[in-house]
């Protein structure tokens, strides 16, 4: 892909407000139960004021931002770390930038920084991404 350059942004993705359907439904999908995401009370004796997303679910929407962007076959590497809590009615935009162009080998690879925020703008999730950028 000849038109992904140092500096070049991903398409954003924002995601509907995390709801306490979206921690139930993520629950199952992921058989993450912990009752701090999905039981109001434990929560509350656990020192928060309610439920809070799972951590994984918005580097889930991560996953989402740069499958959007390339093929999956093109990730080549994906990590992130959580630096706030996704709270109920949060809405999260994930955003990348490509930050380094690297030759593997022959092989051109992308170097993204990730992000997910909150309407904030507070980010609850940063990371990077490896993309393979070579034509095929």
């Amino acid at each position: 892909m000849s038109n992904i350059t140092l500096g070049s942004q991903l398409p954003p993705l924002t995601l509907p407000a995390i709801s306490r359907t979206t921690l139930a439904l993520f629950a199952g999908a992921s058989g993450d139960h912990n009752p701090i995401h999905i039981d109001t009370d434990f929560a509350k004796k656990c020192g928060m004021s309610d439920v809070f997303a799972h951590g994984m679910l918005s580097m889930a929407y991560l996953g989402r931002l740069l499958t959007n962007w390339l093929p999956q076959a093109q990730l080549k590497k994906f990590s992130a770390k959580f630096v706030a809590i996704t709270q109920l009615q949060d809405v999260i935009t994930c955003s990348g930038e490509v930050v380094e162009l690297i030759d593997n080998n022959g092989e051109s690879l992308a170097k993204v920084a990730i992000k997910a925020e909150n309407a904030d703008g507070q980010s609850t999730l940063v990371g990077e991404a490896l993309v393979s950028i070579s034509i095929t």
